[in-house]
């Protein structure tokens, strides 16, 4: 060997790039490209990371125990079979780097989100991009592109970007059809906005092969912190955990997420809320000729008739400091992922957009 290379697959990995945040010459911009939680972090997880702020000289638990048996007593679980990461990210990292390597595939749909391809090319494992029906996952697609060399299936479910949601049933049609070697993982970033989904959980408690996982960038408002979860059988946690920095969560990102975990109060507001102005905004659109589907997140994915359209709207919408996200990336040159705000960042949207329609 002459020179230094990168392990197979790295050099397969596009950049990520996220959400727009400025706008030049706009002072008051309302960013809703990355799917933020309008209303912020909760005050108790606030005042939690300041007094935690105090002890930060100290290394963190290696165990995440407070965090895991707050998490486990919220939703029901069994604190020994969760596992944190720095952000859900981290926790699919964990998954596919455990359990897939060069010669295996990974398993993910067209409009899935898109770390999965990144996530797989890490693993130097190959990745199968499986069609979707009416931006809906296909389970029949999934279970016709397994094979023997299968070894994880990445399904975000309500999905990003376009917040469609497949039913329980097909889940469970889902699991029940994929061999018991293949590790189902259901991403629930999204799965407190779908009121009466339970992310998977119930799947997960009783059987080995599915792992679920969830974030609290979204609903709990502390993106900017990084911190997930993972949930599966005690055997699979167990091999994740071997290959978890020891300290990859802070003192301040743990005391936060306890304190953000245990305020019920404020994740039903921030879900009554997003139900609301999610309702008005999906309607708005529609009345305004943007296709979109019911979505079970905290955004809609608009869909204009031509990606010309699809330009102007965004231009009006930039012209009035919003900015949304363009998701070509994900299939949709024509789509545009709004956010869901407030009322009155929901009203703003939705006269920009009127106006832009009634001068087109």
């Amino acid at each position: 060997m002459t020179r230094i290379t990168p392990q197979p697959g790295i050099m397969d990995i596009a950049l990520y790039e996220g959400g727009q945040s400025h706008l030049a010459g706009v002072a008051d911009v309302l960013k809703l490209s990355s799917n933020e939680n309008p209303l912020g972090a909760p005050p108790s997880a606030v005042e939690a990371l300041t007094d935690a702020a105090r002890g930060m000289h100290l290394y963190p638990s290696t165990d995440h125990a407070a965090l895991r048996a707050a998490i486990a007593e919220v939703w029901g679980l069994e604190p020994e079979r969760l596992i944190c990461g720095v952000g859900s990210d981290e926790v699919l990292q964990f998954v596919t780097q455990a359990y897939a390597g060069p010669g295996d595939e990974i398993i993910y749909t067209e409009h899935g989100f898109s770390m999965y391809p990144i996530l797989t090319s890490m693993a130097g494992a190959t990745r199968i991009c499986v069609s979707e029906t009416n931006r809906v996952v296909d389970v029949d697609a999934i279970l016709a592109a397994v094979t023997e060399r299968t070894r994880v299936v990445l399904l975000a479910n309500p999905a990003n970007p376009t917040g469609t949601l497949l039913g329980q049933d097909e889940l469970e049609r889902l699991a029940d059809a994929l061999p018991p070697y293949v590790i189902l993982v259901i991403d629930g970033a999204y799965v407190e906005f779908a009121v009466g989904y339970d992310g998977g959980i119930s799947l997960a408690r009783n059987r080995a092969n599915v792992l679920v996982t969830r974030t609290f960038s979204k609903i709990y408002g502390l993106g900017g912190l990084r911190i997930g979860w993972g949930y599966g059988a005690q055997g699979m946690i167990d091999v994740m955990t071997r290959i978890r920095q020891p300290f990859n969560l802070s003192v301040v990102q743990l005391a936060a997420a306890e304190a953000a975990v245990r305020d019920t109060d404020w994740l039903e507001t921030c879900i009554a809320l997003n139900t609301e102005q999610r309702a008005r905004l999906t309607g708005a659109l529609r009345q305004l000729g943007l296709a979109c589907d019911d979505s079970h997140a905290n955004f809609v994915l608009a869909r204009a008739n031509t990606v010309e359209d699809a330009d102007a709207a965004e231009a009006a919408l930039n012209a009035n400091g919003i900015l949304i996200r363009r998701v070509a990336g994900y299939g949709f040159p024509e789509g545009l992922r709004i956010t869901v705000g407030t009322a009155e960042q929901t009203g703003r949207v939705i006269a920009a957009l009127t106006d832009w329609r009634n001068a087109s």
